[in-house]
C-alpha cells in the first residue's frame, strides 16, 4: 500500500496542474491554493490520513484547530475554501467516492451577546434625567418607550402620531423593510407619552414635514440617532454604569427580561420584528448565561 505521504505529493502535483492548465489561475493563486491545502496535510498526516480517507468530521475538527490558534475568521474561511476546492479536483477525478465538504459550513464570527441593563441600572439611568427640563424629559420619555416596547432607534426616531393607539394600549410600528407590527405599550409609559405630547412637545415648532413625528427637537425637527446615542452614552457615565450601552441595550434588556419570565419565543420575535427565529433565540443564550452566573454567584460548590 503507498504510503500517505507519498499519496499526498501526488495529489498535490496532479492538482498544481489542474490549477495551472484547467483553471488557467496566477502563480500567485495557485500558490495560495496549495498553501490551504497543506494546511489540511500537516493537520491529518499524523493520523496517517491520505486525502481519500477524509471525513467531514475531520476537517470539522480542522477548523476548531484553527479557530482555536486565534487565526482570524476570515483566514480561516479563505483556507477552507482552498480545502473545498481540493476536493472538488478528487471529486472530478474520481478519486473519491463522496466529497465531504458539501455539509462543511464555512467558519463564523462568534456571536458576541450583548450587555443588558437590569432594573435597577435603567432606573439609575433615569433619575440622571432634570424633570423640569423640556429635553430632559423627553429623553426619559425616549427610554421609557426603548425598554418598554423594545423598539430599534430607527423605529424611536421615525416613530408618528399617527402610529400610536394609546387607547388601546399598542403602537403600531413600521420596521425593516416596510413591515408592520403591532407592540404593546405599558401604562406608565402610555402615561409618560400623554404628557409629553400634551404639555412638553411644541408641535407648533414643527418644521414642514416634521408635523407628525413623536420626538421633535427643540428646532421642531425629528430627532437623529447619533443624538439618541449621544444623550444615552451621557446618562448612562452620569449613572455610573461601566458597561457598554447604546440604544440597542434596551432591546436586549426588554426581550432579555421576558425570555426570563417565559415568554414564548415566538411572541418575542413577533414584538421584536424578527424575520427569523434563529434571530431571537440569542436570547436563549442570554437567558443560560444569567442562570449559570446565578447559580455560581450564589451556590457554594458551583464554580
Amino acid at each position: 500500500m503507498e504510503k500517505p505521504d507519498n499519496t499526498w505529493q501526488r495529489y498535490i502535483r496532479d492538482y498544481k496542474s489542474f490549477l495551472n492548465l484547467e483553471k488557467g489561475l496566477s502563480k500567485n493563486s495557485i500558490e495560495a491554493y496549495l498553501h490551504d491545502v497543506k494546511i489540511l496535510q500537516s493537520f491529518v498526516e499524523p493520523l496517517g490520513l491520505s486525502p481519500e480517507m477524509i471525513t467531514l468530521q475531520h476537517l470539522r475538527s480542522l477548523i476548531k484547530a484553527l479557530n482555536d490558534t486565534g487565526i482570524a475568521v476570515a483566514t480561516q474561511s479563505r483556507i477552507v475554501s482552498g480545502i473545498r476546492m481540493f476536493f472538488h479536483y478528487l471529486s472530478i477525478e474520481d478519486a473519491i467516492t463522496e466529497n465531504p465538504t458539501d455539509m462543511l459550513d464555512m467558519p463564523r464570527n462568534p456571536r458576541h451577546l450583548p450587555d443588558v441593563l437590569s432594573n435597577d441600572e435603567i432606573e439609575k439611568i433615569l433619575a440622571t434625567f432634570d424633570q423640569s427640563r423640556d429635553d430632559e424629559f423627553r429623553n426619559s420619555v425616549i427610554i421609557e418607550v426603548l425598554y418598554g416596547c423594545g423598539l430599534r432607534v430607527s423605529e424611536l426616531v421615525n416613530l408618528r402620531l399617527s402610529q400610536l393607539h394609546l387607547d388601546e394600549e399598542c403602537l403600531l410600528i413600521q420596521g425593516k423593510g416596510d413591515k408592520q407590527r403591532w407592540v404593546p405599550i405599558n401604562l406608565h409609559a402610555i402615561n409618560l407619552l400623554k404628557l409629553y405630547i400634551g404639555e412638553v412637545r411644541n408641535a407648533d415648532s414643527a418644521k414642514p414635514g416634521h408635523e407628525n413625528y413623536v420626538f421633535l427637537s427643540r428646532l421642531g425637527r425629528k430627532l437623529s440617532r447619533q443624538y439618541i446615542f449621544m444623550f444615552i452614552q451621557t446618562a448612562t457615565e452620569k449613572a455610573g454604569i461601566h458597561k457598554t450601552i447604546s440604544p440597542h441595550s434596551f432591546r436586549h434588556s426588554f426581550a432579555t427580561e421576558l425570555v426570563r419570565n417565559g415568554a414564548d419565543l415566538r411572541a418575542v420575535q413577533e414584538m421584536l420584528g424578527h424575520s427569523s427565529i434563529t434571530t431571537t433565540e440569542i436570547y436563549t443564550h442570554l437567558d443560560h448565561k444569567y442562570l449559570r452566573e446565578t447559580i455560581a454567584k450564589y451556590h457554594p460548590f458551583f464554580k
